[in-house]
């Protein structure tokens, strides 16, 4: 099945395109789920993308120069 989906009630073009991808979908969030690895701390997630984005912003800036 192939029908046109409207862009209005979805952003697929089509059934197949939309299944496909509630399909992706679930399985990422069953893999999400299955994962036995021990959760991180938002506090230390935040953390460390603090670190990446100084990173970041002290390279554009030594570029800048």
């Amino acid at each position: 099945m192939n029908a046109a989906l409207s862009p209005i009630e979805s952003e697929f073009a089509t059934l197949a395109e939309s299944e496909s991808y509630d399909t992706w979908f679930r399985a990422q969030v069953q893999a999400s789920l299955d994962d036995t690895r021990p959760c991180v701390p938002h506090d230390q997630v935040m953390a460390e993308m603090d670190v990446i984005i100084a990173q970041a912003q002290a390279k554009l800036a030594a570029k800048d120069r």
